[in-house]
């Protein structure tokens, strides 16, 4: 008997029982969850899931594994060099379940297939590179539409900030504010309307590496974990009713370089005054830096 026939998915997931109900397993084992991106956070996000039990996804990633990839993203690694980062992170998952159901978009997502693209999904989670606004609006948009709850988690720093809409809530662009601006101006309020609290501005050491306009700034391995924890306890509040989910304009970010937890509310999102004076404070600092 092979390793694929001798899988058992009871026995594989046994250990989730306890903290879940077996009938709560079971509908973990029903659900399906979106994923568009496979890169930082993704790639932990999809295998978080995966562990978790959930039984079928539909995932979105055109990219390919490159060497700037290793510090972070879970499907980097020699033997993955130059590989898509699609065909990395699905066979991955389908080596924890091979019974795993997963519908593949290698092109990525798009406004003209979003909607495709969440077909059937219980949930959707972020995992797009922190630039791609335009894809992350578009999927926002769809699952507003769709009535879809929509998790998006962060990394930032060393920590992770989070953000749920939720059907009938508040809306991605409603907090935001992302349409009809520029790429640079929408990089500025995704950072500030992820991380009111922006616990992780006081430890950068090199600022020169952060660069909006540029569609560049570091990262860490560290935050990319806790995104994927964060993001599946999420998850399994929403499928399984289970919980308190705060919905925008809350918020939580957790920085585990400083050793903080600050819960955030921002009534009206980036349009809040709060927000309008830490968006003109940025804009003049990164102004300075460029």
């Amino acid at each position: 008997m092979n390793n694929v026939q001798a899988f058992d998915y009871a026995t594989a997931f046994s250990r989730n029982l306890g903290w879940v109900t077996t009938e709560e397993q079971e509908r973990l084992r029903s659900m399906r969850v979106a994923i568009a991106g496979l890169g930082g956070a993704g790639g932990f996000h999809l295998l978080a899931l995966a562990r978790l039990g959930i039984g079928a996804f539909t995932v979105a990633e055109s990219d390919h594994v490159e060497l700037a990839n290793f510090n972070r993203q879970v499907a980097a690694a020699t033997s993955t060099l130059g590989r898509q980062k699609l065909d990395v992170l699905v066979a991955m998952a389908r080596d924890i379940n091979p019974n795993l159901d997963i519908r593949e978009f290698p092109g990525g997502v798009t406004a003209a297939n979003a909607d495709e693209f969440l077909r059937d999904a219980d949930a959707y989670v972020d995992g797009l590179d922190f630039f791609a606004f335009e894809a992350r609006g578009a999927v926002f948009d769809a699952c507003a539409r769709l009535r879809i709850p929509a998790t998006t988690v962060a990394p930032l720093g060393m920590g992770a900030a989070l953000l749920n809409f939720l059907p009938g809530g508040m809306t991605f662009e409603e907090y935001f504010g992302f349409r009809g601006r520029s790429d640079s101006e929408n990089a500025l309020r995704f950072l500030i309307g992820l991380s009111p609290a922006m616990l992780q501005r006081n430890y950068v050491v090199d600022l020169s590496r952060v660069n909006l306009a540029e569609q560049r700034g570091p990262s860490t391995v560290m935050a990319c974990h806790l995104c994927a924890g964060i993001a599946a306890t999420e998850v399994l509040k929403i499928l399984l009713g289970r919980g308190t989910v705060h919905a925008a304009p809350v918020g939580l970010h957790f920085d585990s370089y400083r050793g903080k937890l600050r819960r955030t509310w921002r009534p009206w999102g980036n349009r809040n005054p709060l927000q309008r004076i830490a968006m003109a404070i940025a804009r003049r600092q990164l102004a300075r830096m460029q």
